[in-house]
């Protein structure tokens, strides 16, 4: 967030205006998307994701005549800083992005300076096989409503994995994660902030320490931080010199923690994929002896979200391939643990028998909770309070790797 702060500086903040196509006619939105380029810039740090993202390419070039190009991000921040530079330049179309996996503090960021295409989002066909009234998840993104700026294709919740071989009964609460860390020191890390699962660990965390909870769905204020972070920093000062390296160093990544569980070299890790260990166990990964589980709180859950940047060079491509990305045939592509193991948006009683049948053939693995199981999901904080949780947390416990 500090390069698009930065670049956010040289913009003037007003509005864009232009001649739009119109997702209402998908007629001539296909029509137009045919011999498109679609620049989709989404994170590029799992091999799983960007064999799914070359997949879904070849689909839609197969299908649309649409060719789908994955410019890889290690931080969405990136691509957003790209669209301000360009907005800054005065290069109002024909822009280098021209979809982006967004969420969060980005999406608030693009919204709020009107650097986003739209709405289109829930007029694309096939988001008439989504209840948005039963997931509400798909118009809010961390408590900013979406306004059909942004288009969902995955759903995700907050699940730890462990191997059982090494350790028979789970913390599953972060109380209990301090006891069995100061019991078994250097089993324990998690994805280095800004990296975006190491800042929803902070996130969960604070859910589970904070005694009032309800403020975070708020903007963060000095009045309000102090009571609700305090508990987080006071927890962090005694588990952190128990865990990996005392500390001392962390993954950067998330594929870099759950190799190191494969290693063996730390007993449980975060995901915010229910599905990725059955995707690991299944990719050979980790040990089939992996499985799954949530805080006795509730964990943190959202949806993956694409948006176009409103200079977007293939804006009729893109709303092909976010239409595609809502598709029974990618949802269930996508929720395939041998795939993704990712959630699906859509509602089963909304598809065909055939469609759902997809769905149903699906195993989805060993160590994947059933929907009881995972439970209800806690909503996402405002953005406002990542910002200020994730910058406080490198202040403190910041590592040069």
């Amino acid at each position: 967030m500090k390069k698009f702060a930065a670049a956010m500086a040289l913009v003037g903040l007003a509005g864009a205006a232009s001649a739009e196509p119109d997702p209402k006619d998908w007629d001539s939105v296909l029509a137009a998307a045919k011999g498109q380029t679609v620049y989709w810039n989404a994170w590029g740090g799992s091999t799983a994701t960007n064999d799914f993202i070359a997949w879904a390419g070849d689909q839609i070039e197969a299908q649309y005549g649409v060719k789908l190009e994955h410019v890889k991000l290690s931080d969405t921040a990136d691509a957003v800083s790209r669209v301000v530079a360009e907005k800054a330049a005065g290069k109002d179309s024909g822009g280098a992005v021209d979809l982006i996996w967004i969420n969060g503090a980005n999406f608030a960021a693009m919204k709020e300076n009107e650097l986003l295409f739209g709405p289109f989002a829930e007029d694309l066909p096939n988001f008439a096989l989504i209840d948005t009234e039963q997931n509400t998840s798909v118009t809010s993104d961390f408590t900013v409503a979406t306004e059909g700026l942004e288009s969902p294709w995955a759903m995700a919740q907050v699940v730890f994995y462990y191997d059982t071989a090494r350790l028979a009964e789970p913390p599953k609460s972060m109380k209990a994660l301090l006891d069995w860390a100061a019991a078994n020191p250097g089993r324990f890390t998690f994805p280095q902030p800004p990296d975006f699962l190491g800042t929803t660990f902070l996130k969960q965390a604070l859910f589970d320490l904070a005694e009032d909870t309800s403020v975070l769905a708020e903007p963060v204020s000095d009045d309000s931080y102090d009571a609700v972070a305090d508990p987080l920093w006071a927890w962090l000062d005694q588990l952190t010199p128990h865990m990996w390296r005392s500390g001392k160093a962390y993954p950067q990544t998330g594929p870099q923690q759950l190799q190191m569980m494969g290693d063996g070299e730390i007993d449980l890790a975060i995901s915010f994929s229910p599905g990725e260990a059955s995707t690991a166990i299944a990719n050979g990964q980790l040990p089939d002896t992996v499985r799954t589980f949530v805080l006795d709180g509730g964990t943190i859950g959202n949806a993956s979200f694409v948006a176009i940047p409103y200079n977007a060079s293939a804006k009729e491509g893109a709303m092909v391939l976010a239409n595609f990305l809502l598709s029974p045939k990618a949802q269930a592509n996508a929720q395939d643990p041998n795939v993704l193991g990712y959630g699906t948006v859509l509602t089963m009683d909304r598809l065909s028998n055939e469609e759902r049948a997809m769905f149903d053939a699906l195993e989805l693995g060993i160590a994947t909770l059933t929907p009881a199981e995972l439970g209800a999901s806690l909503p996402e904080p405002h953005p406002s309070w990542m910002t200020r949780i994730e910058a406080d947390w490198t202040n403190r416990y910041g590592v040069s790797q």
